[in-house]
Formats: C-alpha cells, structure tokens, sequence
C-alpha cells in the first residue's frame, strides 16, 4: 500500500478523522467551516482513496495556510473501515485525547463537534444519534431509506444486546483510551457494518456509551457511497459479533 502523508503535528487536543473519495465540491469548505469553529481545539485529518475528482489537491491547498491539516492519500479505494483503522492509529500516535469520526457531506452539523468532545468529559464513547430517545431526526432521506436505516438500528440492538439507539452513526468522539483499549487489528468489517463492530467492541470492554441528539442532513453535493454490499455485510456481521462474544474470541 503506498500512502502518502502530509502535514506536521498540531497542538490541539482533538482530531477528526474524515475519509474522502470524490468530495472536491465539499472538502474545502468543510475545513474551512471547522478551522473557523475550532481554531485550537481541533486538527483535522482527511483520508483520501486517490479521488480522481482533486479532492487531495484541495486539501494540500489548505495545507500551505495551516498546519492543523492533515492528508494521508491512499493509492486506490480501500474502505471505510481502514481508513478509519489508519486514522485512529495516526492520532494514538500523536497523542490527541479525543478522536472523531465524521463525513465529508455536512450530513454531520460541523456545529456539534464542540458538543460531543464536551460530552466525552462524562463518557467514553459519544455517539451522535439521528433516533436516541425514540425520535428520528433526518432531512432530506427517501422513506426507503429511512426505514431501512431504522429497521438495522432495531435488527442490530435485538440480535447483539447492545444498548445503542443508532449503531450504524458515523458521528462519533472516543477517548484516546478506548482505542488504545481495543485490539484495531482484529477489526474485520468495512462500510457501515464497520460502525457497528467497533461500538460492540467499545461495549464489550465496559467503555461507558453516550448517545446525544444530531439532526442528520442528507447530502445535496455529491453521490451517496452506501452499497447493497454495505447491507449484506451488516446483515451478517452482527452474527458474527454475537457469536465471537459468546464464544469468547471477540
């Protein structure tokens, strides 16, 4: 695998990860939004699958204006799940005491970072909820989707025990501990499933989980990557965490 990656140590506490592939129309001014509401509180690090749409020439772009930007560019498309597992590895190696996750599409609200790294001071693992409490709060998604959306968070918490309103979030805030608590390698899923996995195993060591209410705004710039492969694999994944908890192997 041949990566390549630009950008010094920052000195802020915080690090949100945000993989790209094909996000040139909201890459920059996503950074520029977060640099403008966290200007010492949060780096940022985008992991980019060599999109052929310059989405990494954006972003080595800002790198000229600010050493709290990060890139790491991979040389194909090689998942969610990796990329993350490489985020999470590049801020435990640099000692940062709150890891994020988010999307490059402002379906997550810049606005609440500030709110779930404050929400990591009482908990372990913060997940922004689209449908903690009962509620479901998303703009802008077809019903289809929607009720699938909701229908996995339901299959998911029946079959795994999990106590997590929304397991499939890609919004979320750990603390470094936590990380540096689960094994990263045995980490097996990639796609949506790859959420799912990662809070069972964030469950599973007693971590204390946090949801807090998000409203998810659909896209409006750019194609959605979910695939009829990311549902197969969460339909059985689930499964496969069951069984590996109960067998003891997780």
């Amino acid at each position: 695998m041949n990566e390549q990656e630009s950008g010094g140590a920052g000195k802020a506490s915080a690090l949100v990860i945000i993989p790209t592939f094909n996000e040139s129309q909201n890459i920059g001014r996503l950074i520029d939004t977060l640099r403008a509401l966290y200007p010492e509180m949060l780096d940022i690090l985008v992991i980019d699958d060599n999109s052929p749409d310059g989405t990494a020439r954006i972003v080595t772009q800002i790198q000229q204006f600010s050493n709290a930007v990060h890139l790491i560019q991979r040389e194909r498309k090689l998942g969610l799940g990796t990329a993350y597992i490489q985020g999470f590895r590049f801020a435990l190696d640099r000692g940062y005491r709150f890891i994020l996750e988010m999307d490059a599409d402002f379906s997550h609200d810049p606005a609440m970072v500030g709110t779930l790294i404050d929400s990591a001071a009482t908990a372990d693992l913060v997940i922004g909820s689209r449908y903690v409490g009962n509620r479901v709060n998303v703009i802008n998604w077809p019903l289809s989707r929607l009720i699938l959306s909701k229908m996995a968070s339901i299959y998911t918490r029946v079959i795994t025990g999990m106590p997590v309103s929304d397991p499939t979030g890609g919004f979320k805030c750990f603390r470094r501990d936590v990380l540096a608590a689960i094994d990263l390698d045995r980490i097996a899923s990639q796609g949506y499933s790859f959420q799912i996995e990662v809070n069972f195993r964030v469950w599973k060591k007693g971590f204390r989980i946090l949801e807090v209410p998000i409203v998810f705004t659909d896209r409006t710039v750019g194609l959605s990557k979910m695939t009829k492969g990311n549902i197969r694999e969460a339909v059985w994944m689930v499964w496969w965490l069951k069984l590996k908890s109960l067998v003891g192997i997780l």
